[in-house]
């Protein structure tokens, strides 16, 4: 591999013989000194150091692989490895090989925990993928302390934004879906709302952020209840949720339990519009017909665009899996790639660059990246990426594209 580097300047005479030395006054010593460190600063910066390049760049990952609504970390792992093989198949990052080291957090905060502390133990890993609220709390400080660049793109809760400056997010977190699809009853002219949450970071972040827009809007919450996503019987909550002459009920849950509470909402009668926050397969089987009519806001990944690469993707992913590619496939996928692309201008910079540390800096210096969604992605100071969030209508069993929210 080459690498070149600025030639060394030399001095430059013309054969006469040097003239003779004059003493620097007193003030030009001063200001020699004063410009020392601009000098120097300078002179890292024209001849920088050669990169000193690993034989690989290996990616973690922590997903949920046994935990037992495991249908989003399967799609994650399989868009991660579609995007490895590319990347490889392309010629790698400037040349070297990615690999990617997946751990299974089977859902468990302490599981998770002892996954991250195997990954710096047999590979140093200097960037990770989480998925899971509860687990990405669990592991961040470790992340933190250890400078450890992390990128999320499956949770949604807002207590990851902010206090580790090395988690970043291409998902949009709960603050911002859960205000678009309320967008929805908005433009009904409904006021009265009932929730339907999940007991996890996720649902609470959820909760949090929708009941504070719903009451500046001046709507009421009649009634909140919760439950594990996976749980098998919300019967209980189900029942007091129909009595309490709501508008509208929002379920504030991720897969498999939007499916489930479709399904005993109409089979309790409640015929009021259900909105929500995710819509996947595994949640059409569950609610079947129930679905019909279900809203809900979430990332827009449109396997249609006009940009080439969404199409690409798509195209490939039906091909290899014989189904089409979602928010979770979508954004695993694009994480290999936004790690990969910091990690290219990164090693533009010379040195020992392959440190979450300077990856992260990569990033700060130019948070533009590019973005299977379409067009880029720029990541905020808080680690948040900016996406466009859609509104859906399910027809039919399948999600219908209907407008971009408009959030203020």
């Amino acid at each position: 591999m080459t690498t070149n580097t600025l030639p060394l300047q030399h001095a430059v005479t013309d054969g006469a013989p040097p003239a003779p030395a004059k003493a620097p006054s007193r003030r030009s010593v001063a200001s020699m000194l004063a410009l020392a460190p601009a000098m120097a600063f300078a002179g890292r910066a024209y001849a920088a150091e050669p990169p000193k390049d690993p034989p690989v760049f290996r990616i973690g990952a922590l997903l949920g692989l046994t935990d037992k609504g495991n249908w989003n970390a399967l799609v994650m792992q399989r868009a991660i490895q579609m995007a490895v093989e590319e990347i490889n198949a392309a010629g790698g990052v400037e040349g070297i090989k990615v690999e990617a080291a997946i751990e299974d957090h089977q859902g468990v905060p302490r599981v998770g925990v002892d996954a991250m502390q195997r990954l710096r133990a047999r590979y140093d890993i200097q960037a990770v993928l989480l998925s899971y609220s509860a687990v990405g709390l669990a592991v961040a400080p470790i992340g933190e302390e250890h400078k450890i660049f992390m990128l999320d793109g499956g949770s949604v809760t807002d207590a990851l934004v902010g206090p580790f400056k090395y988690l970043y997010h291409n998902r949009s977190v709960a603050s911002v879906v859960a205000r678009a699809v309320l967008t929805v009853p908005k433009q009904m002219g409904f006021k009265k709302m009932a929730q339907m949450a999940a007991v996890t970071d996720d649902g609470q972040s959820l909760i949090r952020a929708a009941e504070a827009d719903w009451k500046a809007y001046g709507g009421e919450i009649t009634a909140t209840e919760q439950a594990m996503s996976n749980a098998s019987n919300i019967d209980t909550q189900m029942a007091k949720l129909r009595n309490t002459n709501a508008d509208f009920l929002a379920v504030w849950q991720f897969s498999p339990g939007p499916g489930l509470v479709m399904k005993r909402a109409r089979e309790f009668g409640m015929k009021q519009p259900i909105i929500g926050v995710e819509y996947t397969a595994d949640i059409g089987k569950v609610a079947g017909p129930h679905s019909e009519g279900y809203i809900f806001a979430s990332d827009y990944f449109n396997p249609n665009a006009s940009d080439p690469w969404p199409q690409r993707f798509a195209a490939e992913y039906r091909k290899r899996f014989n189904d089409n590619p979602e928010v979770y496939a979508a954004n695993y996928y694009e994480g290999i790639h936004v790690i990969c692309e910091a990690i290219k201008r990164s090693r533009a910079q010379g040195g020992d660059y392959f440190t979450g540390e300077r990856i992260r800096a990569a990033l700060l210096a130019n948070p533009k990246v590019p973005s299977v969604y379409g067009g880029d992605m720029t990541f905020k100071p808080d680690g948040t990426g900016l996406k466009r969030v859609g509104i859906f209508k399910v027809t039919n069993g399948e999600a219908k594209f209907q407008n971009f929210a408009e959030i203020n």
